[in-house]
């Protein structure tokens, strides 16, 4: 094997085999394997730069293991771009053994959920399936994550944009996204109230597109382009992005390796976490008064590993006036990881139960997490009790009942 894209994978050679990351890999703690470590499939990888593939190792199986996690990037010492290098290598993949499996995989994440029609019929599938409690009528695969999903509308969703003639802190423009404004709509509605009560005017561009993240992480390397180029255009006149799913604001901040801009796009992104904890702490936001609910702490992996966002959740929550408890202080990955239920459901499985294991314990009827696909991993492994919430939504809905 050989590269054969315009973007083969760069920066493995950074690594200095150090094994590190093996604590924090939750693929390499599961199995023990050292090829399903990032060392490993880095080890993989950097074989073929040499032109002396490692005997007995399928790039493709060790790289389809991986969860994308992220966790191993904050451990290593020689900052090694381990995102960047596993979806370039994907795309590799992709280019020389398509499959008609990954084919459909990436018309799926880069054509179908990207289309607001086609994921407008879907969705209507999907709440068809709900209220009849029709999930049998699933392919296998799809029955554990479809049971994560929050209860559908067959209806389409507007949002509650108010005019601001003099916004107190500027204007941010929201991104709809895909499966976000298609099936987490009440999570843009809290998004959209709680930036205009700190004094922002909110504006939705009209044109822009999912943000490609699902497409990038499955190597579809050419539909990732495509849907970083429409947001560039897009959101051309924004001054700040405002982006409510952690997968999406981590892959947006690394448009500069889509767009090759320098990262000039990528400086006007912010997670709404981020902004809105800012906004606490600078007083635009109150704090409310002290409840007696505890709210679990979920961590998606692209707050914690890609972008160092962990503080931030934990001060909406506390402002919100709920006792924030720990689940995992680990921040382990749950097994959503996009579409690795799918491609993986063993692996993703172990580490959903874990995880459903850890809210048990953590003795909460509320958890906070800031991802979609974390949400439906959480939703459809904790038990029925288990209330899984968006961290802006529990903010705002104190904010709406509440008292400073």
């Amino acid at each position: 094997m050989q590269w054969v894209t315009e973007h083969p994978p760069q920066g493995q050679s950074l690594c200095i085999q150090c094994g590190l990351c093996l604590p924090a890999c939750p693929t390499f703690q599961l199995t023990g394997r050292e090829d399903y470590s990032p060392r490993g499939r880095l080890s993989a990888i950097l074989a073929i730069d040499n032109g002396v593939p490692e005997s007995g190792v399928n790039l493709e199986s060790v790289l389809d293991t991986c969860l994308g996690c992220r966790a191993c990037e904050p451990a290593c010492p020689s900052s090694v771009p381990y995102g960047q290098i596993l979806e370039r290598a994907r795309s590799e993949i992709a280019a020389q053994v398509p499959g008609a499996r990954r084919r459909f995989r990436h018309w799926a994440v880069g054509r179908a959920i990207t289309n607001p029609t086609l994921l407008g019929f879907a969705t209507r599938g999907a709440a068809l399936i709900q209220r009849f409690n029709l999930s049998w009528v699933l392919p296998k695969p799809l029955r554990q994550p479809f049971s994560g999903l929050r209860l559908l509308s067959f209806g389409s969703n507007s949002l509650p944009l108010t005019p601001s003639d003099e916004p107190a802190l500027g204007e941010v423009a929201l991104l709809k996204g895909c499966v976000m404004n298609a099936w987490f709509t009440d999570v843009h509605v809290a998004t959209i109230g709680v930036l205009q009560a700190a004094g922002y005017r909110v504006v939705i561009p009209p044109k822009q597109s999912c943000c490609g993240a699902l497409a990038a992480h499955e190597g579809n390397a050419d539909d990732a382009h495509r849907l970083a180029q429409a947001n560039q255009l897009a959101f051309a006149d924004a001054e700040a992005i405002v982006i409510n799913a952690a997968g999406c604001s981590a892959h947006m901040a690394d448009y500069g390796e889509w767009l090759g801009d320098g990262g000039v796009f990528s400086a006007k992104v912010v997670d709404v976490v981020s902004l809105v904890a800012t906004a606490i702490e600078n007083g635009d936001l109150p704090r409310l008064d002290i409840r007696s609910d505890r709210v679990g702490v979920q961590d998606p992996c692209h707050h914690r590993h890609g972008q160092g966002i962990i503080s931030e959740p934990r001060i909406i929550l506390d402002a919100a006036g709920f006792e924030v408890v720990e689940i995992d202080s680990s921040g382990t990955c749950c097994g959503a990881a996009g579409m690795y239920s799918v491609r993986q459901p063993s692996l993703s499985r172990e580490l959903g139960e874990t995880k459903a294991r850890q809210v048990d314990e953590s003795d909460v009827s509320v958890v906070s997490s800031a991802n979609p696909g974390c949400e439906m991993q959480l939703r459809s492994y904790c038990s029925e009790e288990i209330e899984i919430r968006h961290p802006i939504e529990l903010y705002w809905d104190a904010l709406s009942s509440g008292t400073p």
